[in-house]
């Protein structure tokens, strides 16, 4: 049995984590923590997520819990995040970051860590994503550069940051395939006079309204035909079994940075 401890347990994401971990085998709930301001802090952190006891306390910090469990699951905020990937890495435990936002370059900062522990970061858990991301990589290299690419994604009103995670993965994808940096070809907003599209651009377009919970859009076109691949989430807990799945991945790894296609095993295919 590997016991998780679950971070931000008195939010949206970490109640559905801790949720889908009661239904899963192999797996348990030993500890859950907050940031010390949190009202939820002291309570119990199943009767907050599903209104069940489960013994477990959420916890004001990482460190309180740290011993309670084999592997840590963090959907939080990326500063936040990264002080728990150093934690983990001072207590050598495993930890799974779905958290969105967190740059390529603060990673980079904080890669040594990645020589002691094995981390899985992810700006989305979504298997039906992580499927999408190789369905990407693939129709670009196939359609070469006579297709226009854009990216139009769709989130809840409350989320912070734009573009998504998500959404600039899909475009690193895209842009790796064709041999470029995102930075050299993204494109985030369009306004005015802005002239002919130029090819080999990559737009990336954001929607922010009511509760949706996460849609991402990759279109294809050139003259005469477009093509479209889609992923509509309608619930978090798509988001919660692929953490989860990634947390009994990850348990019993060497050192080192994954991301979801290891977990699924689509980095052979």
């Amino acid at each position: 049995m590997i016991n998780a401890i679950v971070a931000g347990a008195g939010g949206r994401m970490g109640g559905r984590i801790i949720a889908n971990i009661l239904e899963t085998e192999r797996i348990r709930v030993k500890g859950a923590f907050e940031h010390a301001a949190h009202p939820l802090v002291g309570q119990d952190a199943g009767i907050v997520a599903v209104g069940k006891e489960i013994k477990v306390k959420i916890s004001p910090d990482l460190k309180s819990v740290i011993h309670e469990g084999d592997v840590i699951i963090d959907f939080t905020h990326p500063d936040a995040s990264l002080e728990h990937i150093k934690i983990a890495h001072e207590f050598k435990k495993p930890i799974v970051v779905g958290t969105t936002g967190i740059t390529p370059v603060q990673i980079q900062d904080i890669s040594k860590v990645f020589k002691d522990i094995p981390c899985v970061i992810a700006p989305n858990m979504s298997v039906g994503v992580n499927l999408l991301y190789k369905l990407i990589d693939l129709t670009t290299r196939v359609l070469g550069d006579d297709y226009d690419i854009e990216i139009v994604e769709a989130h809840h009103r409350m989320k912070k940051d734009a573009p998504s995670g998500t959404a600039l993965q899909l475009a690193r994808v895209a842009a790796n395939a064709r041999g470029k940096s995102l930075e050299e070809v993204g494109v985030y907003e369009r306004k005015g006079m802005i002239g002919e599209r130029k090819k080999g651009e990559i737009g990336l377009q954001t929607i922010r309204c009511g509760d949706i919970v996460g849609e991402h859009n990759v279109m294809y076109a050139t003259i005469g035909e477009r093509i479209e691949l889609v992923h509509k989430a309608s619930s978090r807990d798509t988001f919660a079994k692929g953490a989860i799945r990634a947390a009994l991945w990850v348990y019993d790894k060497d050192p080192g940075l994954y991301n979801m296609q290891d977990v699924l095993g689509l980095k052979d295919i």
